[in-house]
């Protein structure tokens, strides 16, 4: 359909079908039976308003979407077919790792195939459009979303976004019916909720926005993402679901968006509690100026915007506007044409959980889990008696908390995955303790695999109510349970290897002291269990680095890699200096700093270099190293740019992540390895907000991580 033919549907529409475009219901308004999440409040409305709705959330299956999209056109007085919207987070049915796993792949390709494989399983199920990437860069691990970000480098995140986007959404919507819409989340700064605590106020000035939170929100959108989604969180004092700054000035005037804003679920109605209306029109009125198209799940639009145009209080231009933009995304799709796009029910049962898929969730789940620690236990040999002790020895609750329509029965376990290493034999399993809680009868158990076994491996974590949205944990230990049944199994004197599993970096005393090798495995989706025993007798080798510090304890919170210097640092050389920025009881440094990760192997670091010492506009500075492979192993090293600004208009950071490339050796194999320095990685946000580069003395860092690094300084004159 031509945009001229939107237009003139959009003429022909009433006031009351245009406002009625911009709501979005749940399936149980057109007898569905789909998933329900979040407080459902009585809307109010009647059956006109269902009947000419412009989109449902959280559908599910060809065959419940092909029926209620043929209902509600039956009754559709201008046949204008519904969108179907839902949280494809990590994958739709076959559920790969969180998107904090993801990230610690520095996996761009596997990243962008993983989203590819949950738009094709997706729609063939019928659905339009993901609520995903969420892109909010995070350094507070208290905060339960961690889980769904990709970490705490707005250059990295940048990437990621980028990725999932081209994967969800491939070259052409119209044409590829395989593919669905992505909606970039949470604009703005979700991310940064004070205390950690969902739902909860940001406050930060606007440098420190632009040139850190702001970047993945328009890397994504730059990608193609054809939608926006609100956070429930305040900018500058004001909700973002309100915020003209934010909405109209940055998002649609400064970066030229041209897409759908949808509110996150009930955020128009909740500017009323946030204090900046004081009741629905009023909130109704302010996010309809801001330029909100759709409101999730409550219905202040269809009970007052009518209302507000008759007052001459909004122009009713402006929801033609917002309408004539839900309709170019219908179009683009091609809903007009195929009202039932992508829907079948043979293709789902083909595609859905197929072997190829769960083929390619194993292979991100190897990738994504991160070793931190290895005393040399790690790999298992196949020779050795393994106990398999704890609460996830053999729990399905390992597909994370935003897997919406993952299915625990398809999910393999670690203990299933061990058994296709090991002898019946060679392997004893037993709970040990339960997440929270122990019993008696469960040590016992435990007790007589340990006795029989040569090594121990561990298996704990959270359970994924502990995270996600409203998982926010003002204590990010293990729970006690856990921690008391490490110092039962040490006190065996045998080998112990723990694996993780949880949706965010933990304070990890009570394990790192106690554990002789620690895999980090997270949530790593349906085939975690065959990940893991792959990585666990190394028949893959780890090569996940993380992208979200650890702390060393929550007290640090925020504690983060990319941080400024201050005017008191912290030296080193002098350790009994009081009156520096510092702790006086734990370090400032995080426990596992972004960008660390072991392997089976080693890898030396050599022969860093600079092509030239001096370098100006238009020029590039080429840095190079030899990476050499010292171990007895094949592996994957993943080397790391970094640049540090000496002297800026502001504040700069001790090291920024520029670039990084991945490099697979043999055993005494060796590479070089080269990123190219221009200006582009020089600018910066200035007191005036201007966005540039200055001359000046730089220093580029090469290494495994964003601590362990080689410094080559170099002067940069425009």
């Amino acid at each position: 359909m031509r945009d001229n033919d939107l237009k003139k549907l959009l003429e022909k529409m009433t006031l009351k079908e245009k406002i009625s475009q911009l709501i979005q219901l749940t399936p149980h308004f057109f007898k569905g039976s789909g998933k329900i999440t979040g407080p459902l409040a009585s809307l109010n409305i009647d059956e006109g308003v269902v009947s000419n709705s412009g989109s449902v959330l959280g559908a599910s299956g060809a065959s419940e979407i092909v029926n209620i999209q043929k209902k509600f056109l039956e009754e559709n007085r201008l046949g204008i077919p519904l969108l179907f919207m839902a949280d494809i987070i990590h994958g739709y049915k076959t559920i790969f790792p969180v998107p904090l796993a993801i990230g610690c792949s520095w996996d761009l390709k596997l990243a962008e195939k993983s989203a590819e494989i949950a738009a094709k399983e997706a729609s063939a199920a019928g659905i339009h459009v993901t609520f995903s990437p969420m892109v909010d860069l995070v350094r507070d691990p208290r905060w339960g979303r961690v889980m769904e970000s990709t970490g705490e480098d707005p250059y990295l995140n940048s990437e990621f976004a980028k990725a999932f986007t081209r994967g969800y959404q491939g070259s052409d919507l119209s044409e590829d019916v395989s593919r669905l819409a992505a909606c970039v989340k949470h604009f703005a700064g979700y991310g940064a909720v004070e205390g950690g605590r969902d739902y909860n106020t940001v406050d930060m000035s606007e440098l420190q926005l632009r040139e850190y939170y702001l970047p993945s929100y328009k890397a994504a959108i730059d990608e193609g993402a054809e939608m926006v989604m609100t956070s429930f969180n305040t900018v500058a004092g004001v909700p973002s679901t309100g915020n003209e700054w934010l909405m109209k000035d940055v998002l649609r005037d400064e970066w030229g968006f041209e897409g759908v804003v949808i509110s996150d679920w009930g955020a128009v109605k909740e500017l009323i509690p946030h204090g900046v209306a004081k009741d629905e029109k009023e909130a109704a009125y302010k996010a309809i100026l801001v330029g909100v198209d759709i409101e999730m799940m409550t219905s202040t639009y269809v009970q007052h915007l009518e209302e507000l145009v008759k007052e001459n209080k909004i122009k009713e231009s402006i929801i033609n506007d917002a309408v004539l933009r839900i309709l170019r995304l219908k179009n683009k799709l091609g809903l007009f044409e195929r009202p039932y796009r992508g829907a079948n029910e043979v293709l789902e049962k083909q595609v859905l959980l197929c072997q190829q898929h769960r083929n390619e969730a194993r292979n991100l789940a190897t990738k994504s889990t991160v070793l931190l620690k290895n005393t040399g236990v790690l790999p298992l040999k196949i020779t050795q008696k393994v106990a398999l002790i704890g609460p996830f020895a053999e729990n399905r609750d390992i597909l994370g908390p935003w897997s919406w329509l993952g299915s625990k029965d398809d999910v393999v376990t670690l203990g299933e995955g061990l058994k296709t290493k090991a002898h019946d034999s060679f392997l004893f399993i037993a709970k040990g303790c339960d997440i929270e809680d122990s019993t008696e009868e469960e040590w016992i158990q435990a007790k007589q695999a340990i006795k029989q076994a040569d090594v121990i491996v561990l298996a704990l974590g959270e359970n994924s109510d502990m995270s996600g949205e409203a998982g926010s944990r003002g204590n990010i230990k293990l729970p006690d349970a856990q921690l008391q049944l490490i110092k039962k199994v040490k006190q065996y004197k045998k080998p112990i290897v723990v694996i993780l599993f949880n949706g965010r970096p933990l304070d990890l005393h009570g394990v790192i002291e106690n554990a002789d090798a620690i895999l980090e495995a997270w949530f790593p989706g349906t085939e975690g269990g065959n990940a893991l025993a792959d990585l666990l007798y190394g028949d893959e080798n780890p090569s996940g680095k993380l992208t979200m510090s650890f702390p060393y304890s929550a007290g640090q919170i925020p504690v983060y890699y990319n941080c400024f210097n201050t005017g008191r640092p912290k030296d080193v050389q002098d350790a009994q200096e009081r009156y520096v920025s510092q702790y006086l009881d734990i370090p400032n440094e995080p426990l596992f700093p972004f960008g660390y990760g072991l392997s089976y192997t080693t890898f030396q670091y050599t022969d860093a270099k600079l092509s030239k010492v001096n370098f100006t506009t238009n020029e590039t500075l080429a840095v190079s190293v030899r990476v050499t492979n010292t171990g007895a192993m094949s592996g994957e090293e993943i080397v790391q740019l970094y640049i540090r600004d000496i002297i800026g208009d502001v504040a700069r950071p001790l090291k920024e992540l520029k670039g990084f490339k991945k490099v697979f050796l043999n055993p005494g194999e060796s590479k070089i390895v080269t990123f190219e320095i221009t200006e582009k990685h020089l600018k910066y946000h200035h007191q005036n907000l201007n966005f540039k580069s200055d001359s000046g003395d730089f220093i580029a860092f090469i290494g495994p991580n964003s601590k362990d690094l080689i410094a080559l300084p170099f002067r940069f004159e425009k």
